[in-house]
């Protein structure tokens, strides 16, 4: 009789656990994103690179409300997806810095890999470094790349969970800019 609990015990786990594997992290639900929540606020350093033209810190609150933000939680261990992604966020930020603002949060990573990261793809949006994921916490992120689409009131419009393409940063800077 126990040893037949223990086994329908061990059954019931491992179908969680294989039901789990099969969820897709990209079909995970937003909070902040379904409710249109307001952006959290942050305050973290920014990277070297960044600061003789933004400061030694970026707040998110002293950048909404003038233009949309893309917030974009990344790590140079995060391959291939972080590394298919970089060109293409660095090439939307080049043609539409003038519309849209976006945001580097150096996620979970050592700062001397996040730097040779940064060199590697000439990335000019400023970053953030968030060492203990504390900000992807606030915005509930399950893993890296994730971007977050944010409107002009400092809405959370959309996550998007993977690599981001060109397609799909078109497609949530016009619904931001609306």
């Amino acid at each position: 009789m126990r040893g037949g609990l223990w086994l329908l015990l061990i059954l019931a786990l491992g179908g969680l656990f294989w039901w789990g594997m099969q969820r897709d992290p990209r079909e995970l639900p937003s909070v902040l994103a379904q409710e249109r929540r307001p952006a959290p606020d942050f305050a973290l350093p920014l990277l070297p690179p960044y600061r003789a033209a933004w400061g030694e810190t970026f707040r998110l609150a002293d950048h909404l409300g003038k233009k949309p933000v893309v917030i974009n939680f990344w790590a140079s261990w995060c391959y291939p997806a972080c590394y298919e992604e970089a060109p293409v966020l660095e090439a939307f930020w080049r043609r539409h810095r003038d519309q849209v603002l976006f945001v580097g949060v150096n996620f979970q990573d050592k700062e001397l890999e996040a730097l040779r990261f940064i060199a590697q793809f000439g990335l000019t949006f400023p970053q953030v470094y968030d060492p203990r994921g504390r900000v992807g916490v606030d915005y509930g992120v399950r893993g890296v790349p994730e971007t977050f689409f944010i409107d002009r009131e400092g809405r959370v419009l959309a996550r998007h969970a993977g690599a981001v393409d060109e397609a799909t940063l078109a497609r949530y800077l016009e619904e931001a800019l609306r």
